[in-house]
């Protein structure tokens, strides 16, 4: 597996670095620690993370993966495809209350589903980051902006009479995941899915609302606008190829469905970025804020 690690912002409360990994196959790693806390925010790609045997949750560009400070794990890429991540690393200190509420022998409160300023902010720190277009004071907020985010999407926890049978859900759910993950731009059906999952198809629309919070389809078009908002962001693709590559029928139908979840269309926000002007960007995430108010 080729891997690159690069450390993109260093202070006194965070670091921010970028991880890519190439694997070769989609076998599990060797088991590994880290030395610090990290949530693992992939832009693109997917990765598993295993903590136990047969208890795994998959990382994907909709999702934040929490990674305690020397616990053990392994890290296995789906389909081979790898992965590219932002990685924010913390002290205790600096998020000690939430990551009490994370602390937690169910690995399924160390993920939580991102919300559309979360993903847009994660790729927009990606870019900036990269380019050198914001100063120390700027990236250490805007980082902490993340964490803050990334962190308030994990620990909820559902709860359930047998632990059993949650471990059970959960697993057919990260199945799910993984599948839609893989292949976004796919035509899925709940019944395909529930195939994927071992469940019948009631079964899963009734388990996967119940573990994620959200029905399947709407899911699936969350993921598939997270996976788009690289593309957008990296400024050279064609929208319509863009938008038929992940999963919608047309420019059009992809352009009403970005400006719904983020606030904004693509071009605009491709425009914005493109000049760095994080002030605009700020404004455009304060008014879906005040819309959804």
């Amino acid at each position: 597996m080729t891997t690159t690690r690069r450390t993109l912002f260093v202070g006194d409360a965070l670091q921010i670095g970028l991880f890519q990994a190439q694997p070769l196959s989609d076998a599990c790693g060797d088991v590994e620690r880290q030395n610090s806390n990290a949530v693992v925010l992939p832009v693109s790609g997917l990765f598993s993370k295993h903590d136990a045997p047969s208890r795994y949750v998959i990382g994907t560009p909709s999702h934040a993966v929490l990674f305690t400070a020397n616990a053990p794990y392994r890290i296995g890429f789906p389909g081979a495809i790898g992965d590219r991540a932002l990685v924010l690393r913390f002290g205790e200190e600096v998020a000690a209350d939430q990551l009490n509420k994370c602390d937690s022998d169910d690995s399924s409160a160390s993920y939580g589903l991102l919300s559309p300023d979360a993903m847009m902010l994660r790729n927009l720190l990606w870019e900036w980051l990269q380019r050198s277009q914001v100063d120390a004071l700027e990236s250490e907020t805007l980082g902490l902006d993340l964490l803050v985010m990334s962190l308030g999407s994990m620990c909820a926890g559902v709860p359930s009479p047998r632990r059993s049978a949650r471990v059970r859900r959960l697993q057919a759910v990260e199945r799910v995941k993984e599948a839609v993950a893989a292949a976004p731009a796919d035509k899925w059906s709940v019944t395909r899915l529930a195939k994927v999952a071992s469940l019948s198809p009631f079964h899963l629309c009734h388990v996967f609302r119940e573990m994620v919070g959200t029905s399947i389809y709407d899911y699936v078009l969350h993921e598939r606008l997270a996976h788009s908002l690289d593309a957008v962001l990296d400024g050279g693709g064609d929208l319509t190829a863009i938008a038929l590559d992940t999963g919608f029928a047309s420019h059009s139908h992809f352009t009403a469905r970005f400006r719904s979840f983020f606030g904004v269309t693509p071009t605009a926000l491709r425009r914005a970025a493109a000049t760095g002007y994080i002030a605009q960007l700020r404004k455009i995430m304060t008014a879906r804020r005040r819309q959804l108010a």
